[in-house]
C-alpha cells in the first residue's frame, strides 16, 4: 500500500498515464482523497530535471498540460456526479473510505468563501476532492463554476509541477527530495488540521452554550430521596 502511494514509485512506473489518472480522481472522486496530489505534482515537476525509470526524462510541459487538464476535466466530473447526487450525498451514510465530515468540511469552506472555494480548495487535500462534489449537490451556476475551476486548475495544475522543476534544480534540494516532499504534506495539511480543530472548538461551544432541555431540567430539579442529613 505504501508503494501504491509513494508518488516517485507511481510516476517511474505508471509515468504520464498515471499521472492522468491519478489527478483525475483525486480532483473529482469520491476516493480520490486517498491519493497522492500535491506531492504527486510537484515530483513529476522533479522529474523533469534527471532521468527517471527506463532511462526517460518527463517533459515541464507535457506534465503542466497533463495535470492541468486532468485537473479541470476530473472538477468537471465532480460537479456532474454532485449535480446528480443531489442533496442525497449529504444523506449518505459514513463507511471506511467516505466521512460526512469531509463534506461537512468543504461545505464550511464553501459558507466562508464562496465561489472562490473552487479555486483555494485545489491546495487543500480533502477538501479538493469534495468541493466539486458539493458544488453540484448545492446547484453552483455552472458558468461560474466553469470559470473558478479552470482558474484553480492552471494554478494547481501547473503551479506546483513548475515549483518542483525549478527547485529539482537546486543541488542541495535535489539530494533531499523525500524530506522535501515530507514537508509538503505537513504544510497542505495544516489548513484540514486548522478546520477540523476549529470546527470541534465550535461545536463544543454551541453545546456548552444550549439551553436545557425539558427532560434535562427536570432531572436536576429532582432531588435524591437519600440526601436529608439527619440531625
Amino acid at each position: 500500500m505504501g508503494e501504491l502511494l509513494n508518488p516517485e514509485h507511481l510516476l517511474e512506473t505508471f509515468g504520464y498515464v498515471g499521472l492522468f489518472l491519478i489527478v483525475f480522481a483525486e480532483s473529482g472522486l469520491l476516493i480520490g482523497f486517498l491519493l497522492p496530489g500535491d506531492t504527486l505534482l510537484f515530483t513529476a515537476g522533479f522529474f523533469t530535471t534527471r532521468t527517471v525509470g527506463t532511462d526517460t526524462r518527463f517533459n515541464i510541459v507535457a506534465v503542466c498540460v497533463i495535470c492541468v487538464v486532468a485537473a479541470v476535466t476530473g472538477d468537471q466530473f465532480g460537479y456532474a456526479f454532485g449535480r446528480k447526487t443531489g442533496p442525497a450525498l449529504f444523506r449518505r451514510p459514513n463507511s471506511r473510505i467516505f466521512k460526512q465530515k469531509y463534506i461537512a468540511t468543504s461545505q464550511q469552506f464553501f459558507d466562508e468563501h464562496g465561489a472562490k472555494t473552487i479555486v483555494l480548495a485545489r491546495f487543500v487535500p480533502i477538501v479538493r476532492t469534495f468541493a466539486p462534489i458539493v458544488a453540484g449537490a448545492g446547484r453552483m451556476h455552472y458558468g461560474t463554476f466553469v470559470r473558478y475551476n479552470v482558474l484553480g486548475g492552471l494554478l494547481w495544475g501547473a503551479g506546483l509541477p513548475v515549483a518542483g522543476h525549478y527547485l529539482g534544480k537546486v543541488e542541495f534540494i535535489a539530494k533531499r527530495l523525500e524530506l522535501l516532499v515530507l514537508i509538503l504534506v505537513v504544510l497542505t495539511m495544516g489548513p484540514v488540521l486548522f478546520e477540523v480543530l476549529r470546527h470541534r472548538s465550535k461545536v463544543k461551544k454551541a453545546l456548552a452554550q444550549a439551553p436545557l432541555t425539558p427532560q434535562q431540567r427536570s432531572a436536576d430539579d429532582q432531588t435524591p430521596a437519600d440526601d436529608t442529613v439527619a440531625g
